[in-house]
């Protein structure tokens, strides 16, 4: 068998995979994608864009009951649930394709098929064997599955049958309150779904800093949407077109029948059948341990993205995946701070954060300067009547350091790019202070946030 030879083969072809490609390309470097299902991986075919186009379907459907307040009104409002769907894959083929460009144009050679280390600098994909001085890991996670709560594809859905369903469910159970369970929960209730969100933790969205986590369960509520927290969901059982789920609170366990449960209790790297037992590579809670250069224990290879831990976000994957390659292709790179990498939630309201909770300050020993700044306070927020929502900084008292900033409210994904540079360039309070922010514009909240901190807010 003719053996071929690259400088670099990742093996998967995820937002960490194909972007690793792309940059050693840029490099000019030989380099190779190895891909089992569709390039752009979960994120862009079964995850974060396909669920943007649902949540846009359903903001518009929340939209159009609330147009009174607007001065309009409309009759006999409908939607076509399988056409929401269907736009929802229509926008992740487009970007498959997308990618599919992508990798011809940097002259990547891509292998359709399972990729399994063979050895030292060999890689077997369906028998064929790649030779490579550098192999990157890069095949992500899947959906949790808890013993005799495991998803079917029918009544018990994992996140694959809930951006495709044949049919719109009346009364759904989401379980887990991270980011997708809570962006499913929040589009599903938007939809005109009765929806309850259970959690086993003391409240949800539970890496968030508690005042967003509290601030989000309210407005919950407030849509309508049963939230379950400290409860645990014990059993379920199936039947024709229903499920019950004995869920306990309290101590106290009690029957709920629901059309369709959600399960969205974590993910599991995906590491099996990889070859690694053959390695040195070392693993922690069944993630790949890696340095700040994505390098393994194992001489030559790398892992990058979900497969290598938390956090779990596209973003993290592409960036990892450009510093492990800058690092092969001696750049000598900045090692991942993984405190500079923000996190969104889109659900409604909004959530966006990056760096350390006040909480997680606290603890790590900071004294802090915490300021807030709300949504009513600010004359954009309410001529888009979005007047719900705050933003929240936190300040090493000491040094002025941004430590972290968290946001509750529309837009707020799209702003948190602002505290992120600032994070990234190690701005202090007095360049966020003297940075003027353009009015009316809902980021000057960003401004009023920094602030408060040092007790300075002028529009509240």
């Amino acid at each position: 068998m003719t053996e071929q030879f690259f400088d670099v083969v990742i093996i998967g072809g995820g937002p960490g995979g194909y972007v690793a490609a792309i940059r050693a390309a840029q490099l000019k470097l030989k380099v190779a994608v190895i891909e089992r299902e569709n390039l752009g991986g979960i994120c862009l075919n079964w995850g974060c864009i396909p669920t943007k186009a649902l949540l846009r379907s359903s903001e518009i459907h929340h939209l159009l009951h609330n147009l009174g307040e607007f001065g309009f009104s409309a009759d006999n409002i409908k939607f076509d649930f399988e056409k929401i769907i269907k736009r929802s894959r229509a926008v992740s083929g487009q970007l498959t394709q997308g990618i599919k460009h992508l990798m011809k144009k940097n002259k990547v050679t891509v292998f359709e098929g399972v990729g399994k280390l063979a050895g030292a600098g060999k890689v077997d994909v369906n028998g064929t064997i790649l030779g490579a001085k550098h192999i990157i890991l890069a095949t992500g996670a899947r959906a949790r599955q808890l013993p005799g709560l495991e998803s079917d594809g029918d009544l018990i859905w994992s996140y694959r049958e809930a951006m495709t369903p044949k049919a719109m469910p009346k009364n759904l159970l989401v379980v887990g309150s991270g980011a997708i369970g809570s962006e499913f929960a929040s589009f599903y209730l938007n939809m005109g779904a009765k929806v309850t969100l259970v959690e086993v933790m003391d409240r949800i969205l539970p890496v968030e800093d508690a005042e967003i986590s509290a601030f989000v369960h309210k407005q919950f509520e407030k849509q309508g949407m049963k939230v379950m927290t400290k409860a645990v969901v014990k059993a379920l059982k199936k039947s024709s077109g229903s499920v019950t789920a004995t869920i306990e609170q309290d101590g106290k366990a009690a029957e709920h029948i629901f059309d369709r449960v959600i399960m969205a209790v974590g993910i599991v790297a995906n590491t099996e059948n990889l070859g690694l037992e053959t390695t040195r590579v070392a693993l922690d809670r069944g993630h790949i341990v890696t340095d700040g250069y994505g390098r393994t224990a194992e001489p030559g290879v790398y892992a990058i993205g979900d497969v290598a831990g938390a956090p779990w976000l596209a973003h993290k994957a592409s960036h990892e995946g450009v510093i492990c390659v800058e690092a092969i292709a001696g750049l000598h790179p900045h090692a991942m701070k993984k405190e500079n990498i923000p996190g969104c939630t889109y659900c409604r309201p909004q959530v966006a954060s990056v760096g350390l909770t006040e909480a997680k300050a606290k603890e790590a020993g900071y004294d802090v300067k915490v300021g807030r700044f709300p949504f009513i306070g600010n004359g954009k927020a309410i001529a888009m009547g979005e007047a719900e929502g705050m933003i929240k900084t936190v300040f090493d008292a000491r040094t002025g350091e941004l430590l972290g900033a968290h946001m509750v409210g529309a837009e707020v994904t799209e702003m948190i790019q602002g505290y992120v540079i600032a994070k990234q360039s190690e701005l202090t309070e007095a360049e966020l202070m003297h940075t003027v922010f353009a009015h009316p514009t809902m980021s000057e909240m960003m401004h009023e946030s920094v602030l408060d901190a040092y007790g300075r807010a002028l529009h509240f």
